[in-house]
């Protein structure tokens, strides 16, 4: 049975804590020795060491039944800013943020939930197949703690993620694959008020490339793009040597989300050599979509949970 005055409590004492991307230390302390009070064996892996943070992801075993389907159970650990000294409000039913901070739900929540999850099911003496449980770090900046989790540590049917917003019930059945990329205009730099004609503005290039941009904002239905941040320039006398754009495209099509990016990037390319500039272009793909079937196993699965529990899926 959910005690749901313990879940409340937990969420509460997880809010706390300051956890924010790469600093997840005290975080994962407390996870540590939550679980090995509940009489688990948690560990930490080298996750933080390889993306330059103060801890890695917490991972745990929970033994169950060996005829029963496997299952991993997530969440992440790290809050955006602000986020430090998060003091929740109580109002009747809801938990706020009192103003100056996030709440930091996003992902204490899920966290809460899985931990009262496990409490249950071992009070109850429930039979439940293996349970693993992965709270990961660097969420927030990128996904950083679930892409150096060791899969094979997770010999599991089905993987649940706690992090999605919503109405009780809502599952997120599908999600966009995601390519980010950081370009820089390259020109020439020259004083502006005694030759500006020997110089080439990188602040321009990029200008022209960004207002004439193919697929901008709102692609179609399934996909968008952005620019997100451009910087470029020292003092207001030079003229730009260097200018960097920040951009991003999504698509729940993988063939839609490369073929937009190098659309995007070649004419980023082609204006520069126009102009008479060259570029540097950075491009990381930060993490594949997927695309869940309403008959697959897994979507069958919660809606045996669903009517279970009496809460529409």
């Amino acid at each position: 049975m959910i005690n749901s005055q313990r879940l409340t409590d937990e969420f509460i004492s997880l809010i706390r804590i300051d956890s924010l991307s790469k600093q997840e230390r005290k975080m994962a302390d407390a996870l540590i020795e939550t679980l090995k009070k509940m009489g688990l064996k948690p560990y930490e892996d080298d996750a933080g060491s390889k993306i330059n943070g103060n801890a890695g992801n917490v991972i745990c075993h929970v033994k169950g039944e060996k005829n029963k389907p496997a299952l991993l159970l997530m969440a992440h650990m790290d809050t955006v800013v602000p986020g430090i000294s998060k003091n929740p409000i109580i109002y009747g039913d809801i938990i706020k943020t009192d103003g100056t901070t996030v709440l930091g739900g996003d992902d204490a929540g899920g966290i809460a939930v899985i931990l009262e999850t496990i409490k249950s099911l071992m009070e109850d003496k429930t039979l439940f197949g293996d349970i693993y449980l992965a709270f990961t770090v660097s969420e927030e900046s990128g996904l950083f703690g679930a892409r150096n989790l060791d899969l094979s540590k997770f010999p599991v049917d089905y993987a649940i993620i706690l992090d999605e917003g919503g109405e009780i019930g809502t599952v997120a059945v599908k999600a966009p694959y995601y390519n980010r990329f950081l370009v820089t205009f390259i020109g020439r730099a020259a004083h502006a008020g005694l030759e500006p004609e020997k110089g080439l503005s990188a602040i321009m290039m990029a200008s022209k490339a960004i207002a004439d941009m193919p697929h901008f904002g709102r692609i179609d239905e399934e996909s968008t793009s952005n620019i997100g941040t451009i910087k470029g320039g020292l003092v207001r006398n030079i003229v730009c040597e260097t200018c960097d754009i920040e951009g991003e495209v999504r698509s729940i099509s993988e063939e839609k989300t490369n073929k937009f990016t190098d659309e995007i990037l070649g004419h980023f390319k082609n204006i520069s050599e126009q102009l008479g500039g060259t570029l540097k272009i950075k491009l990381e793909n930060m993490y594949p979509g997927f695309n869940i079937n309403e008959s697959d196993d897994i979507i069958n699965l919660l809606k045996e949970a669903s009517d279970a529990s009496d809460i529409p899926l």
